[in-house]
């Protein structure tokens, strides 16, 4: 027998060694581990991720498992391409071809389309992101509060999480509110009927559903998806747990990885009593723990440690590093918060330029983005780059996402949801009789709405003057369309706003100042497209297309430099060389108004901030705070009496371990630093 045939196998295997060897023994354990289902306990910043990615190479490369075989689950789309990535790195050529590493909702969504007429759709079903389910509940509401057609859309939300259809939502019904939004929740569900569409909770329900009501589809599935790696498990709702246990089935080959330590989603369904179900539900689970912390000193996790102990743990477990020891954690007190944002952006300029760091290098965190704005004044006025993560993209609101509705659909006739956002905004004539009759049609004959309203029968199924204001709508789309490949953007897009009446139905629809603000937005949006396609010489087409590739690229982290304005939410899962926690104060963190377990979350969202850090961390409050006209005094936040006193340092006003700094001597520093480095004053 010729020495090379074996040698293929050799090699893989000289080569998954070399790459075990770069694991510590309990993350190699975690990643060979195949006797029954497993939790890995993942603490901040102990390399949860590079687990992950080992396993799903030792399952290929070992194990004999085919990539298609194997789903690595995660909760964002940056968590799925960063996994994506690393894997790749691990098993290049063509191993990881068929290999699943998406979120919950599009692994829901793949699932859907493959068995859309099980449940009665057509495999190209809409998807309604918020902004179209908010439309939908505010018409059926009659409402204009923002607040109340928020909460009806909690309601609705939690009521498929936990599997109850409208007609149980009325029996269930226990104030006359909540029967109100019960029977909402029946005409919201024959609305999405009647589109062919499903909302972003129906992702994950509607498989269960189709799980638990067609087994044959289950069988297929798991089958399809022989080991399951779940991310994140702490943030999983009572739907995305049936979803897992369904797909995981009596094998129960699968990895779950979180940390109840880090579990901050309650308030959009997530649930921690999750982690306490693997153990109900699956005797066999093996748990093993990751507290090896490859990110930050040692003070850091010391004071990490010690405020997450005033919780009730589900596990215990204590983060460890082989970093030193670190700087003190500085806790400051600030006259007010102006004065909390000049002495933050001081201390991290004077910090930069005496060791000589990048602006990327820092990170301000806060419980609520309201809180941002003075330290956004305070980084313009010193000219300092910084990017504000958590808020809304231009391209998310509302006027801007109607007009291109109207473009997408002169690309592309099959876009529903651009047909449906498109047909609706302004309001024609056209109502959920008509779009149920063309939905249900569309669906039978298994061809978009568009594409159906063309058909003959249509015309013997809508009422005369239906018809023609739909035949209106589809044959000025495609006049523009026809159009779109040659004639002159700008000239096509002045058309389209003149043809719409987008500008007058604005002014009907909303108070006179929200209407003019929105109106300054769609000029600017199309002024943008007609100065793009003139320096770019593109057509409308062409720019539909830049659209999308700036819609995909939108919330991705590039490599700039510049400061980082953060939620504390969002900057889960980030890490930063410094950070600053600002408005460590109660009412803000705590929240105000938390009760036993929501205090709970509030300390774990600061645990959260504190393991953002590697090297070096200030917490910061006010003593007070405006109040509308009035002065409101501030209490600093419980948890900094949680934290270890032999750690912290205190400056500011009332601080007895330094001496509060002016601005005038901060400034002189900050010149003496800058004059003494010789750099320019600030890029």
């Amino acid at each position: 027998m010729s020495p090379l045939v074996p040698l293929k196998p050799i090699l893989n295997h000289v080569h998954f060694l070399s790459m075990l060897s770069k694991l510590n023994p309990v993350q190699r354990e975690a990643a060979m581990y195949l006797d029954g289902p497993l939790l890995v306990l993942a603490g901040a910043g102990s390399g949860k991720t590079r687990v992950i990615t080992h396993k799903i190479a030792y399952l290929v490369e070992e194990c004999g498992y085919a990539a298609r075989n194997i789903a690595a689950i995660t909760f964002t789309n940056k968590a799925a391409n960063e996994m994506r990535e690393r894997v790749g790195g691990l098993l290049p050529g063509k191993q990881t071809k068929g290999l699943v590493v998406s979120t919950f909702h599009a692994l829901g969504m793949n699932i859907l389309r493959a068995e859309a007429k099980l449940l009665g759709y057509k495999p190209q079903f809409s998807i309604l992101d918020s902004s179209d389910t908010w439309k939908i509940i505010g018409e059926l509401s009659n409402s204009g509060d923002k607040q109340e057609i928020r909460d009806i859309q909690t309601q609705l939300s939690g009521w498929k999480s936990a599997f109850i259809s409208p007609e149980q939502a009325v029996v269930l019904a226990d104030s006359v509110e909540t029967e109100v939004h019960a029977r909402i929740y029946s005409r919201y569900q024959e609305t999405l009927r009647a589109y062919q569409a499903v909302d972003f909770d129906d992702l994950i329900h509607l498989p269960v559903v189709l799980f638990k009501e067609h087994p044959e589809a289950l069988l297929r599935w798991q089958q399809r998806l022989r080991y399951l790696l779940i991310d994140e498990y702490q943030d999983t709702n009572d739907c995305q747990y049936q979803l897992t246990r369904l797909l995981a089935g009596s094998r129960a080959a699968f990895t779950a990885v979180g940390d109840d330590d880090q579990a901050i989603y309650a308030w959009r369904g997530a649930s921690i009593e999750n982690l306490r179900n693997l153990r109900r539900d699956y005797a066999n689970l093996r748990v093993i723990k990751l507290e090896q912390n490859y990110r930050s000193s040692q003070r850091i996790l010391k004071v990490a440690n010690h405020l997450i102990n005033h919780n009730t743990k589900v596990f215990e477990k204590k983060l460890w590093s082989e970093h030193g020891i670190g700087d003190p954690i500085r806790i400051y007190a600030a006259r007010d918060e102006e004065h909390e944002a000049e002495s933050v952006v001081l201390k991290l300029l004077a910090h930069k330029f005496e060791h000589k760091g990048k602006h990327s290098d820092y990170a301000i965190l806060y419980r609520s983005n309201y809180l941002s704005r003075a330290f956004e004044e305070q980084l313009r006025a010193q000219r300092v780059p910084y990017t504000v993560s958590g808020g809304t993209s231009f391209f998310d609101k509302a006027e801007i996402k109607d007009i291109t509705a109207y473009l997408r659909l002169i690309a592309n006739s099959d876009d529903d949801p651009a047909f449906i956002r498109a047909i609706t905004t302004p309001k024609r004539g056209i109502g959920n009789a008509t779009l149920e009759k063309l939905g249900h049609y569309a669906g039978t004959r298994h061809v978009s709405l568009f594409e159906a309203a063309f058909e003959a029968q249509m015309e013997q199924l809508l009422p005369p003057r239906q018809y023609e204001e739909l035949m209106t709508f589809c044959r000025f789309i495609n006049r523009i369309s026809d159009r779109a490949a040659a004639d002159p953007c700008g000239e096509l897009l002045d058309e389209l706003l003149r043809a719409i009446h987008y500008e007058t139905w604005l002014y009907d629809s909303a108070d006179a100042r929200q209407a003019e603000s929105r109106w300054k937005n769609v000029e600017d949006f199309v002024g943008w497209l007609k100065r793009k396609s003139e320096a770019d010489e593109k057509s409308l087409l062409d720019m539909v297309q830049t659209l999308a590739l700036i819609n995909m690229l939108d919330g991705k982290n590039e490599e700039t430099d510049a400061v980082t304005l953060s939620t504390l939410h969002a900057a889960k899962g980030l890490e930063f060389p410094h950070v600053f926690i600002i408005g460590a104060e109660e009412d803000i963190l705590p929240f105000r108004d938390s009760d036993e377990k929501g205090i709970e979350e509030e300390r774990r969202l600061m645990y959260v901030g504190i393991t953002r850090a590697e090297r070096s961390l200030q917490l910061s409050y006010c003593n007070r705070r405006r109040r509308g006209k009035d002065w409101a005094l501030c209490e600093p936040s419980r948890f900094i009496d949680e934290m270890p006193v032999d750690e912290l340092v205190y400056a500011g006003l009332h601080a007895e371990a330094a001496p509060t700094v002016t601005k005038d001597e901060g400034m002189d520093k900050l010149a003496r630093l800058k004059a003494m480095l010789n750099k320019p004053t600030i890029e």
